[in-house]
């Protein structure tokens, strides 16, 4: 059974901090995070007509796709990395 992905390219500072935040993700979890984001940060993306993947995408993907136990770490990450993610949490 062959998977498909969507194939985006990424805005270079959203990228930026992707990258940074998953670096920052402990190294159990790091892969599937990465795997799982990826994929739905594409489909997000996709959903709204872009031709980039960006912020909000991502920030949307990681809050969808990350099971709920990690969401304290998630938003000292997005802190971290100054991800903009606060109109999306009270939603």
């Amino acid at each position: 059974m062959q998977s498909t992905q969507i194939k985006l390219e990424w805005e270079k500072v959203a990228k930026e901090k992707f990258d940074t935040m998953m670096a920052r993700i402990p190294l159990f979890h790091r892969e599937i995070a990465r795997q799982v984001v990826v994929k739905k940060a594409a489909l997000n993306a996709q959903e709204r007509g872009a031709s980039l993947v960006g912020e909000d995408d991502i920030v949307q993907a990681f809050l969808t796709e990350v099971p709920k136990a990690f969401f304290s770490l998630m938003i000292r990450l997005f802190n971290e990395v100054g991800f903009e993610y606060k109109e999306f949490v009270s939603k």
